[in-house]
């Protein structure tokens, strides 16, 4: 990361800022590890995968905590203590959406993936980072780990603890340096290797 410019303050998202969002995921995600494959039509992948970040990133908004920088350059998403990442409705529509868009194969595939990551969420009460992505245009300017800081700044002054998966071993040690550990590895039903982080309550 360089840190020639760091972001402005965050804000959280709003329905204005969806579109932005899901562009900068869908960007941020594209060549992912895990994310990436999991949409093998590669000419196809921005769009199918779109459509699936945009369900993730509007069931967050229920909560005040899709942090962006001011021009959603980067997005987080958080989902507090007792929350979901999507509602009942969502959940059982998702795999629906997901064959409608890129067939039954990889709805099943995603499907298994999200039920293996949601198996190994701890019981304690935590805050979830379940996405984290800067668009590939802003790459390289210390966006995305700004933006992250400043959502721990305001889960740490609620004295919670938080939990992440990190779907690219490149970005281990990015979190290692805001205080998250290795806490275990998930071999996904597509044979990619997550690696759960946790970082203590401060």
């Amino acid at each position: 990361m360089t840190t020639g410019q760091q972001p402005g303050p965050a804000r959280v998202a709003g329905p204005a800022d969806l579109g932005a969002a899901v562009e900068t995921l869908t960007t941020a995600f594209f060549d992912d590890p895990l994310w990436g494959p999991a949409f093998p039509e590669v000419l196809r992948r921005a769009e199918q995968a779109a459509a699936m970040w945009r369900v993730y990133l509007t069931s967050a908004q229920r909560y005040p905590w899709t942090l962006v920088t001011p021009g959603v350059e980067a997005v987080s998403v958080w989902i507090p203590p007792g929350g979901t990442e999507l509602t009942p409705e969502e959940e059982d529509g998702l795999e629906g959406l997901l064959t409608e868009r890129a067939g039954p194969v990889v709805a099943r595939s995603i499907m298994e993936i999200g039920a293996q990551l949601e198996e190994a969420h701890p019981a304690e009460p935590h805050f979830y980072l379940t996405l984290l992505g800067t668009h590939t245009a802003h790459r390289g300017r210390g966006l995305g780990m700004g933006l992250l800081a400043q959502g721990l700044e305001q889960v740490d002054a609620l004295g919670a603890p938080a939990y992440l998966e990190s779907s690219n071993p490149a970005n281990l040690g990015r979190y290692e340096s805001v205080g998250f550990t290795a806490r275990g590895r998930i071999t996904t039903a597509t044979g990619h290797v997550v690696t759960t982080m946790w970082r203590p309550a401060r």
